[in-house]
């Protein structure tokens, strides 16, 4: 008896019959871009075989123009055609079914060429789109439409058409760009032309295959849809053709977070849930949907008649595999950091996976038997020790475990302290999950030494780090902590100044300025903070109030010597939402600033060649760190083959992503 009845039960879209519901959502990988057309197949067919009931690729170009950047991945010629035919042929080998989605980004496109319904520029892109005339849109819809058979001729049971996230089809729905004045503007009958002749003119293309339509249930943005709009543009699209509704939520220059770790779980499903009635096709539930605990409660309450998990694929190719076998404990947690998905993507680089390193590197990373099994220590439970333990143990060798802590996980349970960073503590739980299923000889609470490591085969030291010091007068004095006794919940004055405004302080900050329940665990408390309405009285969904934050349980300033804004280092795709929150809570950030002293009354600083004292109850450090290396000149003189990985080969932050990378590249290799 299963645990997920309602995910696991089949369905069937148009005339294609899936194995289960849940489905895994488009998301860019760059791996179409690499042109290593066995590497795409093969990231592809382990999602196949890992049990997801549908897969959806990464957008694909219908043109040129359409491209989210130049060379972005499309489907122009016959030899475009034969690759794909290698994804979907591996896809349908192990039992799986995938569609392609056309996504034409409009003025989206990085690209001097970019077009759209009017020529009003997007504030994330430097190109100001062309309007498009007559030609121009019937062009559009025509390599729409010719993208869609190529699919089909290149094996794919489907397509998705991309009609939200503020792509090309969204511009045209929506007054926020679409400023025509002919039949494509105007009113909303004339403003959904292109989307619904796009949906009638695929259908003809491909016949009965799926054809899925994404649609924007909130757009997030001022002069967005509303609700009405999106009810009728939906019942319009079901009639030219589509087989299902996948909900979109927000587009991508919106000043709301969407999909980042600390939105709610599923903290969109009310939008496709008060959809679904309204149609008669199956609706799909997006964003924040990691557990299957999650997706079961969605399809069991009627939410939804499918689900749809992109980056929880990421973590872990075998998430619907796992839990019809009753594993769910041991599936990897997608804890939506984007540090190794978005932001790569957005930087140019290959997508991959904090928590799962092997993600669309599963030609590169191979993980194989070890040829002799050698007895191997691994000194540290953080999250570099335990990727080094795991996997080496998993091929075979013979590993323990030390750690002075009484639990494993490291500084990863200072992150689950920070608001809006809970779903590190799920990460946490699966670790302890693959030490309980592993044959790794675990020693908590022992610290190693030296005797202790010398007679293991090799040693991987995973110590981590220890907290630099800020170089102040007064550094020493009781009002001074460090962020390791914050974040573990020593007292905090009303007043606090936290020095370095790296992730470190960025994260003390926000958990200084909360106090009671966490928005990312409560979706109304989190919705009234980012100013998240109802689209059925607000065009785009945005509260008219704006947002509407707790106060904030202390006054806190944010420090650094560097003078550049604070945050500008952050992630690519989270810096502007841990900046934003920390605006909306009167934090006040400073670059520039030379710290003197720290006296009775404060903190002294000179700011701009101005001396002040900021007049704080606390002060805290968090300036970094070093490397801790105690044990290296002992190992070393007793010749013992050392490792060091994570935190102790190099303290930049508290990277967990490099942590994990390293511990299981170095493990693959031993």
């Amino acid at each position: 008896m299963t645990r997920y009845p309602h995910m696991l039960a089949p369905i069937t879209l148009g005339t294609v019959p899936l194995r289960n519901r849940v489905m895994m959502g488009s998301m860019h990988t760059g791996l179409e871009e690499a042109g290593d057309w066995d590497r795409v197949a093969a990231f592809y067919a382990a999602r196949a075989q890992g049990g997801a009931g549908l897969i959806v690729t990464g957008g694909v170009a219908p043109n040129r123009e359409g491209g989210v950047f130049p060379g972005a991945a499309g489907l122009y010629t016959l030899h475009d055609i034969a690759n794909h035919r290698r994804v979907t042929d591996r896809v349908h080998a192990e039992g799986g079914r995938i569609v392609m989605q056309i996504l034409h980004a409009g003025r989206y496109a990085f690209s001097p060429d970019c077009v759209s319904a009017s020529a009003v520029k997007s504030p994330i892109s430097p190109f100001p789109p062309h309007a498009l005339d007559e030609a121009g849109i019937e062009k559009q819809i025509t390599d729409i439409a010719t993208a869609a058979t190529r699919a089909i001729e290149a094996g794919y049971d489907g397509v998705e058409v991309m009609g939200s996230e503020g792509y090309l089809l969204n511009q045209f729905l929506v007054r926020h760009v679409n400023r025509r004045e002919d039949h494509w503007g105007g009113s909303f009958e004339n403003r959904m032309r292109l989307p619904v002749e796009v949906v009638r003119r695929v259908r003809a293309a491909i016949g009965e295959a799926i054809l899925i339509f994404r649609i924007s249930l909130v757009d997030l943005v001022p002069d967005g849809s509303i609700w009405g709009e999106v009810v009728t543009l939906a019942k319009t699209v079901e009639a030219a053709g589509a087989s299902a509704l996948n909900s979109g939520i927000g587009w991508h220059e919106a000043r709301v977070p969407t999909i980042a770790t600390s939105v709610p779980r599923a903290a969109f499903a009310d939008l496709t849930a008060r959809l679904r009635p309204e149609v008669g096709i199956p609706v799909i539930a997006s964003n924040r949907i990691n557990m299957p605990e999650v997706a079961e409660g969605l399809l069991a309450s009627g939410m939804a008649d499918m689900v749809s998990m992109a980056r929880p694929f990421l973590a872990d190719p075998d998430f619907v595999a796992k839990a019809a076998a009753g594993q769910a404990r041991l599936i990897a947690p997608c804890i939506a950091c984007n540090q190794a998905c978005l932001d790569h993507i957005y930087a140019g680089k290959l997508t991959s996976c904090l928590v799962n390193p092997r993600a669309c590197h599963e030609t590169e990373l191979t993980i194989t038997p070890a040829a002799a099994s050698r007895r191997i220590a691994v000194v540290g439970a953080g999250p570099a020790g335990l990727a080094a333990a795991l996997t080496a143990a998993g091929r075979g060798h013979g590993v323990t475990l030390i750690d002075r802590a009484a639990r494993v996980g490291g500084q990863l349970h200072l992150a689950t302290a920070v608001p809006g960073k809970e779903e590190f503590r799920s990460l946490i739980d699966w670790f302890e999950a693959q030490l309980e299923a592993s044959s790794i000889e675990l020693r908590l609470g022992t610290e190693a030494t030296a005797e202790m490591l010398a007679g293991f085969d090799a040693v991987v030291l995973a110590t981590g780090i220890t907290p630099r010091s800020a170089g102040i007068v007064g550094e020493d004095a009781p009002q001074v902590l460090g962020y390791r006794e914050v974040l573990r919940g020593v007292p905090v004055g009303c007043r606090a100044a936290v020095i370095g405004a790296g992730g470190i302080g960025f994260d003390v900050a926000e958990f200084l300025v909360h106090a009671g329940e966490s928005p990312a665990l409560h979706p109304d408390l989190w919705r009234r903070e980012w100013g998240v309405g109802d689209p059925r009285e607000t065009p785009g969904g945005l509260a008219p109030e704006g947002p509407r934050p707790e106060a904030p349980a202390r006054e806190v300033w944010l420090l650094q010597r560097k003078p550049e804004k604070p945050g500008r280092k952050l992630g690519r795709t989270t810096g502007w939402i841990h900046r934003a929150a920390l605006q909306m809570k009167g934090v006040k950030m400073l670059g520039g600033v030379r710290y003197d002293a720290v006296t009775p009354e404060g903190l002294a600083i000179t700011l701009d060649g101005q001396p002040q004292l900021l007049s704080v109850d606390t002060v805290v450090i968090c300036a970094g760190q070093e490397p801790d290396r105690a044990l290296v000149p002992a190992l070393e003189m007793a010749g013992v083959e050392l490792h060091i990985i994570g935190g102790a080969d190099v303290a930049a932050e508290l990277d967990a992503k490099r942590a994990i990378d390293q511990g299981t590249r170095l493990a693959a290799r031993l």
